[in-house]
């Protein structure tokens, strides 16, 4: 059973107080070996962790809260008040039939970046992975379910039970977990898993043949529908998710590879356990990052972070994928990637930058060295002020070291740049016409928990006439855009408008118009030969991306229009993702028309699509 308790705890005189409570009361629930210490040693104290850390000229780390008020959090999420709401998985590495796992909401009232409020949102969890808020309540990752507890806007306890939405999900990877739960652009919640075990994901008491079978990569789910869907499949254990201000989403890896382009319908190569679901998927997209973050050789010697790794980035597990639209930062920060590196005990940071129709990751410096061995970031994420906080799971071991745990730690940073000083906010306070006009702000976090806001309310007439009007009128396409997002979030994007977006000037637009008229999966023959005129003619390869990835929700026997299209574009050749996102589209169709595929290979203007549908048909 789940216990819920909601006690706000004010710093200053009482936490030491609460400190000497809380910290036999946890020790008395440890397994005696589990407190065995194999190593000896401490991190650093509280009051010199920050202090000790290495941030470029101009920013400042301070530590926003420790042990004892938060122990081993592995997850962490933002509020619309902008408050923090972290997960500790005290039963790492053993699922607890009676779980002692919980969520805290840590609140800065005078914004100087230390946590003065402290709230125990709910407890008893048995393998807490991870948490988000939004779309009327609090959602949560404890295996095998994922939990929706109902909560009222701006509250701190749950106004109700939770309701198990889906089941399935397994804590036997004890460290490759369902995690990185985020809002998408869409309306949909999308999260990461990294089980090598295949699964049976549904809502509870559907049969099994019913259920989306998953292992490693990216899935979604629909906060009113109730639909799940794998949207992405491979790579080692993925953990870190986000999307940069065009929608594209980038994932971050535990083990070798550090960062992929998340394409829906992509396949992605796995490290050494797994199995992808394509039979005939042949080959695997490839990472978009040029560089490693460890020195080469043998990746399971990267683990010490020194020497050759530490120059080259501190070592080969990632965790927290970050890309930063907040507006404190300077600007060449802005659309980068932020990652906790393991080994390392540091942040790293890339630059994205375009490449055909998709992204290249490269190497800046290193953003933050925690310059402590026990820090081992999990989450990362940026704040309303701009500054960003970052949970540190604290412990001497790296996952694979599960023997002895320590429980005693656990540390929440900020690191904030100039004089940057959060004021108090409340965005499920503010006025709807407020929460439109949002989407216009530079400051992505603004945009994003506006529209999850508006979502989670429903669309007055007004506010969605402001909402169409910004998508018909403005010049700007990245306010477009994000029109064309919430009006889809809040179920108000009429088949006028996104048929229109198919012939946006911008891109980006014209591609997720591809992307969103085939959400129900039967687009219709007009929007079938709108897709092949684009196919055809369009100038961009985002497009054509997008196209590939939209043809696999499409009935097969519908895709050959499409198809022909796309495999005409020689120049598609060297691009790094459609040879392959193509080639998932099209094998199916090869499976069941493998006399028309015959005729139609001398045609085909691509070589790499030549060779693989050759090897299906050896394969017939």
């Amino acid at each position: 059973m789940l216990s819920f308790r909601s006690t706000h705890i004010e710093f200053c005189a009482i936490v030491a107080g609460c400190a000497l409570m809380l910290i036999p009361a946890l020790a008395d629930e440890i397994d005696p070996h589990q407190r065995e210490r194999s190593e000896p040693g401490n991190p650093l104290p509280l009051n010199r962790a920050a202090a000790a850390m290495t941030v470029p000229a101009g920013f400042h780390a301070t530590l926003f809260a420790g042990e004892p008020e938060v122990h081993q959090p592995i997850a962490l999420t933002i509020d619309p008040r902008g408050r923090l709401w972290v997960a500790e998985n005290d039963s790492y590495p053993t699922w607890q039939a009676n779980g002692r796992d919980r969520i805290v909401i840590f609140g800065d009232k005078d914004g100087d970046g230390h946590a003065d409020r402290r709230t125990v949102f709910a407890e008893g969890f048995h393998y807490l992975s991870g948490v988000l808020v939004g779309r009327g309540g609090v959602w949560v990752l404890d295996a095998p379910n994922l939990l929706f507890f109902p909560m009222k806007p701006g509250a701190d306890h749950p106004s109700g039970p939770p309701e198990i939405r889906l089941d399935g999900w397994s804590a036997k990877g004890i460290h490759n977990l369902a995690t990185s739960l985020i809002w998408g652009p869409d309306g949909w919640l999308y999260g990461c898993n990294g089980t090598i075990f295949d699964l049976a994901i549904g809502a509870p008491g559907i049969p099994e043949a019913a259920r989306v079978r998953i292992n490693r990569g990216v899935w979604r789910y629909h906060p009113v529908s109730g639909v799940f869907e794998k949207v992405a499949e491979g790579t080692a254990n993925p953990w870190g998710l986000d999307y940069d201000e065009n929608g594209q989403f980038v994932m971050s890896n535990n083990v070798v590879s550090h960062l992929w382009h998340v394409i829906p319908g992509g396949h992605y190569p796995r490290v050494n356990w797994g199995n992808d679901s394509g039979a005939y998927t042949f080959e695997l997209l490839p990472t978009i990052a040029d560089h490693l973050h460890w020195g080469g050789g043998d990746w399971t010697e990267s683990r010490g972070g020194e020497g050759i790794h530490s120059v080259a980035g501190g070592g080969h597990s990632h965790a927290g994928c970050m890309i930063y639209l907040g507006n404190s930062f300077p600007a060449r920060y802005r659309g980068t990637v932020f990652a906790c590196n393991t080994h390392g005990h540091r942040i790293n940071n890339d630059r994205l930058e375009r490449r055909g129709s998709g992204l290249v990751a490269r190497h800046n410096p290193d953003f933050l060295l925690a310059n402590d061995p026990w820090f081992k970031g999990v989450s990362i994420q940026y704040g309303p002020d701009g500054s960003i906080y970052f949970i540190d799971w604290s412990d001497t071991g790296e996952c694979h070291d599960v023997d002895v745990t320590d429980r005693e730690h656990g540390r929440l940073f900020r690191v904030a740049y100039g004089e940057a000083r959060s004021k108090p906010i409340n965005l499920w306070t503010e006025k709807s016409s407020r929460l439109v006009e949002m989407q216009r702000s530079s400051n992505e976090w603004l945009v994003r928990q506006a529209r999850v806001v508006l979502a989670e309310r429903g669309l007055e007439p007004a506010d969605r006439r402001r909402l169409e009007q910004m998508f018909d009128r403005e010049s700007n396409p990245l306010h477009r855009l994000r029109a064309l997002w919430t009006l889809q979030s809040c179920g108000a994007l009429d088949s006028t408008r996104l048929e229109r977006a198919l012939g946006d000037p911008n891109e980006f637009l014209r591609a997720w118009a591809v992307q969103l008229s085939v959400e129900d999966r039967n687009p219709s023959d007009a929007i079938l030969d709108r897709f092949a005129n684009l196919a055809r003619n369009d100038i961009s390869p985002v497009v054509r991306l997008y196209l590939a990835s939209a043809l696999q929700r499409v009935a097969v026997d519908r895709r050959r229009p499409v198809l022909e299209a796309l495999v005409d574009h020689a120049n598609d050749a060297s691009d790094p993702n459609l040879p392959l996102m193509i080639w998932y589209a099209l094998e199916p169709w090869v499976g069941t028309h493998p006399t028309e595929a015959v005729n139609w290979l001398p045609s085909i203007k691509i070589p790499k699509l030549r060779e693989l549908l050759t090897r299906r048909l050896a394969s017939l």
